[in-house]
């Protein structure tokens, strides 16, 4: 069992920038592929960004590429999504998953159902 918390979520305004954090713990976290999603009220729950378990590599949405990186410490068994100049369609709540994913140096998955492993969420609201 995996157990997931995110933090670093608020009320911000247009250009601002946050980090957002989840931490992990209950399993290797080393053996985790880590990876970034949001659901804005009434919609869907999208794929913003993964990481492999080493972190050689990363996939992120065509949406926030260029302005969103996610990273991980895994001394520290958590990832972290560093947003940077935020819109309004950023408001949302941001969730960070996890997948058991030991060896697989290429693996960090867009698709929600490779997800085994979910936090309970971090509002993140952006004013005009």
């Amino acid at each position: 069992q995996v157990h997931l918390v995110e933090s670093g979520g608020g009320v911000v305004q247009t250009g601002d920038s946050l980090r957002l954090s989840c931490a992990a713990s209950g399993r290797s976290f080393s053996s985790l592929a880590m990876g970034w999603f949001r659901q804005a009220p009434g919609e869907e729950r999208d794929f913003l960004a993964a990481i492999s378990w080493n972190g050689a590599y990363t996939d992120d949405a065509n949406s926030i590429r260029g302005r969103f990186t996610i990273s991980r410490n895994n001394a520290e068994n958590t990832v972290y999504l560093q947003m940077n100049s935020l819109k309004p369609e950023d408001t949302a709540v941001y969730y960070c998953a996890a997948q058991w994913a030991p060896g697989r140096d290429w693996y960090a998955p867009a698709d929600i159902s490779e997800y085994q492993y979910w936090g309970q969420g971090t509002p993140v609201t952006v004013s005009p």
